[in-house]
């Protein structure tokens, strides 16, 4: 298909909405502009309650689906800020997995916790799958007390694989130059992780917030190693997408193939804008978009 310029992208696409409210345009003329037959935006990388360290906007759960829905993003894959440093695991994932049925409308997928560093672990990945029915978990290496060399970390791979659960690492949470002086959560490294997917190809991984070192090295050998997943909200610079996933001129091959690459805002800490027209200033055709939006994550949740 031919790329699609700006004009066309805002006219063909749910983004029309987004776009349209950004640059302060009336109701009539954003639901105007929305096609039904659109597609919608699938997020994968939001978190809901209180950012330990400062307010968020949206920290209230029914402000930030009221937003998401704004900009039409029809799923949000939800995990926990309460996760990061809260001992109690089960409490935390039982508190997200309630507000998601009290607030979500349907928009909120709960995305459950574990931490390698408590014990029983274990019993926290079978209650999200059999007691809160979580499609997936997300870990925090870093702020949780462990780093991705820990050794229980392929016995987690292959408990999702087992399960069919999705395993989600966040990288980072934000700059390590805003970090709380009473935290130091460290850099976390790709390297053990690769090493233990290759342990357990067949689990299913999506790393978040994650941008790779400054040569790329380890972000091309996930790539080339792993069937790790990502999504796009460490993709900073203007058409870094395109970039990312080859489909600029000037781009020579992708670093990370397009089916592999999924739609995160890493809200409410970012903006869900910010996201947005990440996908609207890159040259991305409309398979490219879809694919980005939704079909990918649509296609990694689904059962192996």
């Amino acid at each position: 298909m031919p790329d699609l310029n700006r004009r066309q992208f805002l006219n063909r696409t749910a983004l029309a909405s987004a776009a349209l409210a950004l640059s302060r345009s009336s109701p009539a003329a954003v639901a105007a502009a929305a096609r039904p037959a659109s597609p919608g935006i699938i997020d994968t990388n939001v978190n809901l309650f209180r950012w330990p360290f400062r307010k968020l906007k949206y920290s209230d759960t029914a402000a930030l689906v009221a937003k998401l829905g704004k900009h039409r993003v029809i799923e949000a894959w939800a995990g926990s800020y309460e996760a990061l440093l809260d001992k109690d695991i089960n409490g935390v994932n039982e508190r997200l997995a309630a507000a998601c049925r009290a607030h979500g409308r349907g928009l909120l997928r709960p995305i459950g916790s574990v931490n390698l560093a408590w014990p029983d672990w274990e019993e926290d990945v079978r209650r999200c799958h059999e007691v809160f029915k979580m499609p997936g978990l997300r870990i925090f290496p870093g702020y949780q007390p462990f780093d991705l060399g820990h050794p229980d970390l392929p016995r987690l791979l292959a408990l999702t694989r087992e399960r069919g659960l999705l395993l989600q690492i966040a990288f980072s949470m934000e700059d390590s130059r805003v970090h709380h002086p009473a935290i130091s959560p460290g850099t976390v490294v790709a390297a053990p992780l690769i090493a233990a997917m290759k342990s357990v190809p067949a689990a299913k991984v999506q790393v978040l917030h994650f941008s790779g070192n400054a040569q790329g090295s380890d972000l091309g050998q996930l790539m080339r190693e792993t069937s790790a997943a990502i999504d796009i909200s460490r993709w900073e610079s203007n058409g870094m997408v395109g970039r990312m996933i080859g489909a600029r001129p000037e781009t020579k091959s992708p670093r990370v193939p397009v089916e592999r690459a999924l739609f995160g805002s890493h809200a409410p800490y970012f903006p869900l804008e910010t996201a947005i027209l990440k996908l609207i200033e890159s040259p991305l055709d409309t398979a490219q978009l879809h694919a980005i939006m939704q079909g990918n994550a649509r296609k990694l949740l689904a059962a192996a």
